[in-house]
């Protein structure tokens, strides 16, 4: 796990450390770790550094300063270094007499810019950096469109410029980075817009006991396994975790099969299906034990509903009966639905282990969504008194509590239809074997996303669609993988 602080949290902790260092100490650390990813970059995509030339992108400030101080090292190792100064008058005075002293070349104006850029193997983006906000300027724009199109890697000093840095929402124009150097702490733009940043190489510059305690959270694959599940010689098909679902409907049967056999895959111990598409839960998991009421499904230890349940008074006594249980209950889809709309709904559910999972549409039905995803799930879980998992491609899960998990997802295979019933079914099983709502969800994230790069594996090439069934038949695979990666 690691932990990702907001930039004015980085900014506070860089005072002190600033004051009792020698001047320029912390921006010469900066840059030489800039230079050596800068260095195996080309090293990777070239077979060497012997006759490269890198561009270095330098705003006003300290940002452009790291990025002239970069290209001074890089200098220093042979590279053909130019430096575009995006404000002359502006530029960092001692990254900039630094470079020259190196013999870099320096250009001020565009066009001359963009040709440099044209028949670059690198460039640096180190145009604005974490108080920035708001698209890339004009000129700054042109430059990054150069690089796209001539399709020159972008390395990003600390964070890519034109995109929100605490937020990770793109201006209209940004840079679509190849990979991220930053300092001290990594920002919410590395985990809200992974795919933007590209690997993000971090650089310990000496913030750590200045720090507070981070308030966002990125899991990874060791602590899933070391929470996942696994039957001990004690166990039986009771004590792992017994979880009911209660989804689907003569419209939407698929939903029920899909959340139905992604909890038994999650290693439930025993699956209950309670609702009209028993037939089919039946005939495609046999395995699960299904009837056609909740009142008829037996002792469960959570439940799962709202996936094809329908809004209407049926759906909304089905949602109803399921939280007066006082279960661990995940609600997705029309259960969020319901939810929003019945007052009493969320009476019951405050205060409970309840974990929601809703898309951007579904979470504008119980709350208000900003740019700052992070902050508005913060701000849902505490005032509906519920665990909420905000999907999207970074997921974030926010507590009652305040504490808030994001899964930068590296791809877009969970953009389909049926993905997020697996995701319930995966949750509940979790919510079934014990594990917390903020727990539950976080893990069955990190495994539903890794699920689904494995059905991409499987399909008919890299950029083939991955239906839910793929996703679903995957979840063993991934369980398999964390479980793997316990130290």
């Amino acid at each position: 796990m690691y932990g990702v602080w907001t930039p004015e949290q980085v900014r506070a902790a860089e005072e002190p450390v600033l004051a009792r260092t020698p001047e320029g100490a912390l921006m010469r650390r900066a840059a030489r770790g800039v230079a050596q990813v800068a260095l195996a970059e080309l090293e990777r995509r070239t077979g060497g550094v012997a006759g490269c030339r890198v561009v270095v992108l330098a705003g006003a400030g300290n940002n452009g300063g790291d990025g002239l101080w970069a290209g001074y090292e890089l200098r220093r190792r042979g590279v053909a270094v130019t430096a575009v100064l995006l404000s002359p008058d502006r530029a960092h005075p001692a990254g900039l007499a630094a470079l020259r002293r190196q013999k870099g070349r320096t250009l001020s104006d565009v066009e001359h810019g963009v040709a440099a850029v044209d028949g670059a193997d690198l460039v640096l983006d180190a145009i604005v950096g974490t108080g920035a906000r708001g698209g890339l300027r004009p000129e700054a724009a042109t430059l990054a469109r150069a690089a796209a199109v001539a399709g020159v890697p972008v390395l990003a000093v600390d964070t890519p410029s034109g995109i929100d840095p605490l937020t990770g929402v793109p201006g209209d124009e940004f840079v679509d980075a190849a990979a991220t150097v930053t300092f001290g702490a990594r920002k919410p733009v590395h985990v809200l817009a992974a795919p933007r940043c590209g690997p993000v190489t971090l650089v310990d510059i000496g913030l750590g006991p200045e720090l507070p305690p981070a308030p966002v959270q990125v899991l990874d694959a060791a602590d899933v396994g070391e929470r996942w599940p696994v039957p001990g010689p004690g166990d039986d098909k009771y004590t792992q975790g017994v979880v009911g679902v209660a989804a689907g409907s003569a419209t939407y049967p698929g939903a029920a099969v899909l959340a139905s056999g992604a909890a038994a895959l999650a290693t439930s111990g025993m699956v209950r299906y309670a609702g009209s598409a028993a037939h089919e839960v039946r005939a495609a998991w046999p395995e699960v034990v299904a009837t056609d009421t909740v009142g008829e499904a037996g002792r469960v230890q959570a439940w799962v509903v709202g996936p094809g349940l329908g809004t209407d008074d049926a759906g909304a006594g089905t949602l109803a009966e399921v939280l007066d249980a006082g279960l661990p209950v995940l609600a997705d889809a029309d259960a969020v639905t319901l939810l929003g709309q019945h007052a009493e709904l969320r009476e019951k559910a405050a205060g409970h282990p309840v974990l929601i999972t809703p898309h951007a549409g579904e979470f504008g039905r119980v709350a208000q969504l900003t740019d700052d995803r992070v902050d508005s799930a913060r701000r849902a879980a505490a005032d509906l008194g519920v665990t909420v998992l905000l999907k999207g491609n970074a997921t974030v899960v926010a507590d009652p509590d305040g504490r808030v998990l994001v899964h930068p997802a590296g791809s877009a295979w969970l953009a389909t239809a049926g993905s997020g019933d697996v995701l319930s079914g995966v949750a509940g099983a979790l919510l079934a074997a014990g594990l917390d709502p903020w727990w539950a969800g976080g893990c069955a994230a990190f495994v539903h996303a890794r699920a689904a790069d494995v059905g991409a594996g499987a399909a008919d090439g890299p950029g083939s669609p991955v239906p839910a069934s793929h996703v679903q038949a995957a979840l063993p695979r991934a369980i398999r993988e964390v479980r793997g990666a316990i130290r």
